[in-house]
């Protein structure tokens, strides 16, 4: 089955090759932080982030969608980029693009399973909204990281994320269950 929606078939290239993206730049991170316990985390993330990609993948060949030559190219050039960054552009920002692109990759996610619902399909609900929740959990990870340092308020104000704001509506200690969850990031 092939699907007729260009904004679903774009964004499944665009999370699946983003996610090597993330992988990239989470071993970087990863490998620039001293603290064994946060190495052992982001590395962690890492392989969710590896795992996501799999699973993106799988439902892209489902409805032979291809993977986009471009996507993978400038994602994997950024992934390495920014994994060799994390070495020089000190501890608080890593943590800080790392969480607020988390943030906004939990509504990729919704968004692919509300173009879904558009169609008919809803067989994908479930591993959508475990990416989805699991991309949450890694926003919340690293804000929690960084929630004291004296930059957040800055960087919150200046990149629209952080304490205070979100790019979702996703709440981990009131989440809806898979079959309530069309309310995530409706806009």
């Amino acid at each position: 089955m092939q699907l007729n929606h260009s904004d679903l078939i774009k964004l499944l290239q665009k999370a699946y090759s983003a996610e090597k993206a993330a992988a990239f730049a989470y071993q970087g991170h990863a490998g620039s932080v001293k603290n064994k316990e946060e190495k052992k985390a982001i590395h962690q993330i890492e392989v969710d982030e590896w795992n996501h990609r799999q699973e993106v993948l799988k439902i892209m060949q489902q409805y032979q969608i291809p993977v986009s030559k471009y996507y993978e190219f400038r994602f994997h050039i950024i992934g390495k980029v920014i994994s060799a960054s994390c070495y020089v552009i000190g501890w608080f920002m890593p943590f800080y693009f790392a969480g607020r692109l988390e943030s906004g990759n939990v509504c990729e996610y919704f968004r692919m399973k509300h173009y879904f619902h558009s169609l008919g399909i809803r067989e994908h609900d479930h591993i959508l909204y475990e990416m989805g929740m699991k991309e949450k959990e890694h926003e919340v990870y690293f804000l929690e990281a960084i929630k004291t340092s004296r930059l957040l308020p800055f960087f919150e104000k200046l990149f629209s994320w952080g304490g205070r704001k979100s790019f979702n509506n996703i709440d981990l200690d009131e989440k809806y269950p898979v079959d309530e969850s069309d309310e995530y990031c409706k806009k």
